[in-house]
C-alpha cells in the first residue's frame, strides 16, 4: 500500500488505483497499470455524467506521463466505451488526462507552460515530442482552460485590431480587454465576419454593454460594431490617424525625390540621394532628431519648401494627440478644426486626401480626444503576439497560435504540475 501511493505521486495519478508498475525493455518505457477509483468510473469523456455500458472500445490503451528521470513513463488502462445521452457512444472519462489525448494532464500542463516561457523547439527536444504534438498540446490546454468560467462577462471597453501572422496575407482578428490589460478572443480572418463571430458569441445583451472600442480606421471594424453595439462610442486609434499622416508624408518624399531624379527612369542626383536619406529626418519625433538629422530637416526647409509644407502638416496633426494627453481636450478638437482647414488649402493632394478622410472618421478621432482612448494596449498586445509567433515558428495551424497567445497573454497560463502558485 505503501509503495503503491509513491507511485500514485511520481505519476501524478493520485485520484486511480496503480495496480502494477513494469519496465517495458523493448519500448524501453516504464508502463504502470492504472485504473479508475470506483467514484470516477463510467462517465462520459465529453460531458462527465454518468452513463451505461456500451462496450470495451478498443481495448487497453497508454497515455504517456511525465519522464522519470531519463526513462519515459506510460499509464496503461482500459478505455471502454458508455453510452452517453448527449453524445452517445463515447470513451469513459480518465481522471489522469483530457479527452481525446495521448498525455496526461501533467504532461498536458508542462508543455504548455514550457510553451509561453521558451521556444517550441526547445519544448519539443526536452519533452521529447514532435513539433505537431506541442500544437496540439497547446490548442488542447487553451481550449480546457477557456471553458473554466466566462472571459467575456463583464466587456466594457475593448480593443480590436488585427495581426498578420504568415506571409500570404493571413491574419488573426483579436480582442483586448482595456480594463484588465488581457487578450480576451482572436480568430483566424481579417473581415466583417470574422468580427461578427466574436458578437454572435458576445451575444446581442451583452453587446449592448459595451460602452468604448477603440480601432483603427478600417471600414470591416467599423461597420459591425456600429451594427452590433449600439450603446457604445468608437475610438479611432491616434497612433493609426499618425501614420496616415506619415504615410501621405513619405508619398510626397518619393514625388519629389523623382522629380529630383528627372521623373521615373532617371539617374540618381546629389539632391535624390539626399531626399532618400532623409526618411528619418521626416518621421521621427522632432525632440528625438539627432545633430545631423536636424540639419537635414533644415536643408529640407531651405530646398524643398512643399515637402517641408508636407512635414509640418504631419507634425501638427500629431500635436492634436499631445494636447489630448495632456488633458486639453477641448483645445485639441480646436486644433483639429484647424488643422483640417489647413489640409484643405494645402494644395498637397495626398494631404487634401487625408482630410477628407479624417472628416469621414472625424465622430471617432473626437471620441479618441475626449476619452484619451487609444489602441496603444491592443498594438502591445500584437508586438507580444509577433514575438510568440517567432517563438512559435512552425505552427501550420493559426488556432495552435491562438491557442499559445491565449495561454501567454489571457491569464490562461497552467501553473507548473504539483505547483499551487500559478505562472
Amino acid at each position: 500500500m505503501r509503495f503503491a501511493r509513491i507511485w500514485q505521486r511520481l505519476l501524478g495519478v493520485e485520484r486511480a488505483v496503480v495496480e502494477g508498475v513494469e519496465f517495458d525493455s523493448e519500448a524501453e518505457v516504464l508502463v504502470a497499470r492504472v485504473r479508475p477509483r470506483k467514484g470516477a468510473s463510467r462517465r462520459c469523456g465529453r460531458c462527465g455524467r454518468r452513463a451505461s455500458w456500451y462496450d470495451r472500445g478498443e481495448g487497453r490503451r497508454r497515455w504517456r506521463s511525465l519522464d522519470l528521470g531519463p526513462v519515459k513513463a506510460v499509464l496503461e488502462a482500459d478505455a471502454p466505451r458508455v453510452n452517453c445521452r448527449e453524445h452517445g457512444p463515447t470513451v469513459i472519462a480518465v481522471p489522469w488526462a483530457r479527452h481525446g489525448a495521448g498525455h496526461t494532464r501533467m504532461f498536458d500542463d508542462l508543455v504548455a507552460w514550457l510553451a509561453v516561457h521558451t521556444s517550441r523547439t526547445a519544448v519539443a527536444q526536452l519533452m521529447r515530442v514532435a513539433w505537431r504534438t506541442v500544437g496540439a498540446i497547446v490548442t488542447r490546454v487553451s481550449r480546457d482552460a477557456s471553458q473554466v468560467g466566462d472571459r467575456l462577462a463583464g466587456l466594457r471597453r475593448i480593443g480590436i485590431d488585427e495581426l498578420s501572422y504568415k506571409k500570404g496575407h493571413r491574419y488573426v482578428t483579436c480582442v483586448v480587454d482595456h480594463d484588465t490589460g488581457r487578450l480576451v478572443w482572436a480568430a483566424p480572418g481579417r473581415d466583417k465576419a470574422t468580427v461578427g463571430r466574436f458578437f454572435d458569441l458576445l451575444g446581442p445583451e451583452r453587446s449592448a454593454m459595451i460602452t468604448h472600442v477603440s480601432a483603427d480606421g478600417a471600414e470591416w471594424i467599423a461597420d459591425v460594431v456600429d451594427q452590433r453595439c449600439p450603446n457604445a462610442v468608437r475610438a479611432a486609434d491616434p497612433f493609426h490617424v499618425v501614420a496616415w499622416a506619415t504615410d501621405a508624408l513619405d508619398q510626397v518624399r518619393r514625388d519629389v525625390w523623382n522629380t529630383a531624379r528627372g521623373g521615373r527612369g532617371g539617374r540618381a542626383t546629389e539632391a535624390s540621394k539626399a531626399l532618400k536619406n532623409a526618411r528619418w529626418a521626416l518621421w521621427k519625433d522632432p525632440d528625438d532628431l539627432s545633430q545631423a538629422q536636424q540639419a537635414r530637416l533644415d536643408w529640407i526647409a531651405r530646398t524643398h519648401p512643399r515637402l517641408h509644407r508636407a512635414w509640418a502638416l504631419k507634425e501638427g496633426l500629431r500635436w492634436v494627440f499631445q494636447l489630448s494627453r495632456q488633458g486639453l481636450p477641448r483645445l485639441a478638437v480646436t486644433a483639429l478644426d484647424r488643422w483640417i482647414g489647413w489640409a484643405r488649402r494645402c494644395r498637397i493632394p495626398a494631404f487634401v486626401d487625408l482630410a477628407r478622410r479624417i472628416v469621414r472618421h472625424r465622430n471617432a478621432i473626437e471620441v479618441a480626444i475626449e476619452h484619451r482612448l487609444s489602441n496603444a494596449l491592443v498594438e502591445s498586445v500584437n508586438t507580444k503576439l509577433r514575438l510568440i509567433t517567432r517563438m512559435a515558428f512552425g505552427f501550420h495551424d493559426p488556432h495552435a497560435l491562438i491557442g499559445l497567445a491565449m495561454l501567454a497573454l489571457g491569464g490562461l497560463c497552467p501553473p507548473l504540475p504539483a505547483r499551487t502558485r500559478p505562472a
